[in-house]
């Protein structure tokens, strides 16, 4: 098809404030699916995603649309999370698009995801077309809502009114899409540059790469070469997503779809990377993506130490289409052999847990999360520390750097003073407040990472009766008192439970987590000893009974001293047991303490 024809869009929102249904709606009118084949939340395909009612993974979709002047037009269209977690397959949907359609809940209003992604598109220099969703809701307002997105958002273009659970609006939005959205730039005939915008591995095919045509055409049977690597190989097969892959002669400028090159190494494979031919090359790579660092770390090891290896292929195939994700080998003393995984929030990190467990079968045991801390020793030395373990000894260290973010938090008027007072418990400074309407503010926040990453999200939710919605990003390190607050079961160092903790709360953490280890750690038949210590000091203890078993039942009258020689009997058996025996921590005890 014609470069003129082609229109490249995606759909970006804050959570749930109805892309996927809106993509849905935008299938059906094109007929892209068969009636029969049709299901709700269709580009959604992981199993994951149906459960959580979450976009995870960016999905493309192509779909030929006649216009209302008779002219067909070939649709591209990504459909994007919400989740500040995933705001890298966002900001890479972003890059392979001309034009965005930005979704505004009528009831909810601008959030704080819709402020983030609106300025992605913003900063590439996108056409964006803004359209409120759910106008069929009792409690919709979407007068109140276009004043917001004109002075929040300064758009001057009066947005679109759309219910893409109805389907009300939905032709004007294909229209707006075909008239407003520029078709793509680039030469047919120039050099091949084709972008990698996502990929991921099928045990016979090898690695499937997803490329948006910048300039040139590429057909099968053609030699390529990866900028980035340098590596040559044959392109085996041309495609493109209807949702389902469907093969096609060639992918041309302007057009995005797969490659299959018989790739059977996934790390050969780089997001952002430049594809082009081996003759007639093109000179410089495509700009690619900003460089993504994660800011959560936690260990993860195999129940099962014969389960290693396959463990470590299977972090290999989710890192390939995970740009957010890293990985490095490292050892226990209470696990043995696993890996030390970098996440960008609770949430991706929990995403990529439950996938290796359900899609590669592994029993896994999580660490305590944490963040990278910058810590400076006396003789100058600087050292980076994502784990415990790796933390130095107190009298060498000059002083401490931990991560800061700014907040931004939009929340209801009435829930006012008691986000404050959240904010404040988590040592936030106050920087700004900002009226949106009448009924909601943004506040503007600094705070550590390490206050933010667990369970600021779900209480922030909490005290705004799920009004309240939130945005971060990183600005710099700032000097800090940290303390490593060591878990002792019976006397033995527990590694996993251990962590880094601010000086005005180690007494309050240490009391939480032993409290909590108390309650989840099953009964034994031996008395086990919980302590929470710093350094050779123990700040805070709790012990899990025995299991009672009356050794005297079967004995009834008689001399009183066969009683006690069986007491005594089991006092020493329980003394030996104590010694010897293992207390087995259920994964659910290493859960709960990530949420403390």
């Amino acid at each position: 098809m014609k470069k003129e024809f082609i229109r490249n869009f995606c759909v970006i929102a804050h959570i749930d404030h109805g892309k996927s249904t809106l993509a849905d709606r935008l299938i059906e009118l094109t007929k892209t699916v068969q009636e029969r084949e049709m299901h709700e939340q269709l580009l959604d395909s992981m199993d994951l995603e149906k459960e959580r009612g979450i976009t995870i993974k960016a999905s493309a979709v192509r779909m030929i649309y006649e216009a209302a002047d008779g002219e067909k037009y070939q649709l591209n269209l990504i459909d994007t999370p919400g989740h500040v977690d995933f705001s890298y397959e966002v900001a890479k949907s972003i890059s392979a698009c001309e034009g965005v359609l930005l979704l505004v809940d009528a009831a909810q209003g601008v959030e704080a995801q819709t402020v983030a992604n609106f300025y992605l598109a913003l900063d590439q220099d996108l056409k964006i077309i803004p359209v409120i969703n759910k106008i069929d809701l009792a409690h919709a307002n979407p007068e109140v809502i276009q004043h917001q997105i004109q002075d929040v958002l300064l758009v001057d273009e009066e947005p679109l009114l759309a219910s893409a659970k109805t389907g009300t609006g939905i032709q004007e939005i294909m229209e707006a899409v075909v008239t407003k959205i520029p078709p793509p730039k680039g030469d047919k005939k120039s050099s091949l540059q084709a972008l990698i915008f996502d990929s991921k591995f099928d045990n016979y095919r090898g690695v499937i790469v997803y490329v948006r045509i910048v300039n040139g055409k590429i057909e099968p049977k053609m030699n390529v070469k990866f900028m980035d690597s340098g590596k040559i190989y044959e392109v085996l097969e041309t495609g493109i997503f209807n949702p389902q892959p469907q093969k096609v002669d060639s992918l041309s400028c302007g057009e995005v779809g797969y490659i299959c090159c018989n790739i059977k190494d996934p790390k050969e494979v780089l997001i952002g990377d430049t594809v082009t031919t081996v003759k007639n090359s093109a000179q410089e790579p495509l700009p690619g993506f900003k460089k993504i660092s994660p800011l959560v770390f936690c260990g993860l090891y195999p129940v099962n130490s014969k389960d290693f290896d396959g463990l470590r292929d299977a972090l290999d195939k989710l890192k390939l289409s995970d740009v957010g994700f890293i990985f490095e080998q490292e050892s226990s003393p209470s696990f043995g052999f696993g890996f030390r995984c970098g996440f960008l929030g609770l949430l991706h990190m929990d995403i990529i847990q439950e996938r290796l467990e359900r899609e590669f079968e592994l029993d896994l045991v999580a660490t305590t999360p944490s963040v990278v801390y910058k810590i400076i020793l006396n003789n100058g030395e600087e050292l980076e520390v994502d784990n415990p373990s790796k933390f130095p000894d107190p009298s060498k260290i000059a002083y401490i750097e931990e991560p800061y973010i700014k907040a931004f938090m939009i929340v209801p008027h009435d829930s006012l003073g008691l986000v404050i007072n959240l904010a404040q418990a988590k040592r936030g400074i106050y920087i700004s407040k900002e009226f949106l309407d009448q009924q909601r503010m943004m506040l503007t926040y600094e705070m550590p990472l390490s206050e933010v990453i667990i369970d600021f999200y779900d209480k922030l939710k909490s005290v705004t009766r799920g009004y309240g919605s939130l945005d971060y990003e990183l600005i710099d390190y700032r000097v800090t008192k940290l303390l490593k607050l060591d878990i002792l079961i019976n006397g033995e160092l527990c590694d996993a439970l251990s962590f880094l903790v601010h000086t005005e709360g180690v007494q309050y953490k240490g009391r939480q987590v032993v409290s909590k280890l108390k309650e989840l750690i099953p009964r034994q038949l031996f008395a086990v000893a919980i302590q929470a210590a710093i350094g050779s000091r123990i700040i805070a203890r709790e012990t899990v009974r025995a299991m009672g078993k009356n050794v005297t039942a079967k004995c009834y009258g008689g001399d009183i001293s066969r009683k006690r020689k069986l007491w005594e009997k089991q006092k020493m058996g329980r003394k030996r047991m104590k010694q010897f025996g293992k207390v087995q921590i259920p994964q659910e005890a290493f859960r709960a303490v990530l949420k403390i």
